[in-house]
């Protein structure tokens, strides 16, 4: 999953800084589940959690995931 690059343009397009404390608190996600998903390429989530990350980034589920 592609979270840390879409953090990144998250920034880039607020001026916003968005770290994984910040996007779990905007989530509800806890920030270990939030770390996992961001380093583990395996890691297997639900479809409503990517939902709630995209909301809070502003991005398109596409955007997150690798193809």
């Amino acid at each position: 999953m592609k979270l840390r690059d879409q953090m990144r343009a998250y920034q880039a397009r607020t001026g916003e800084r968005m770290t994984l404390a910040l996007l779990a608190e905007k989530t509800g996600i806890a920030e270990e589940t939030l770390s996992s998903i961001a380093t583990r390429a395996t890691y297997n989530t639900r479809l409503s959690t990517i939902a709630r990350i995209c909301a809070a980034l502003e991005c398109e589920v596409a955007d997150l995931l690798e193809m």
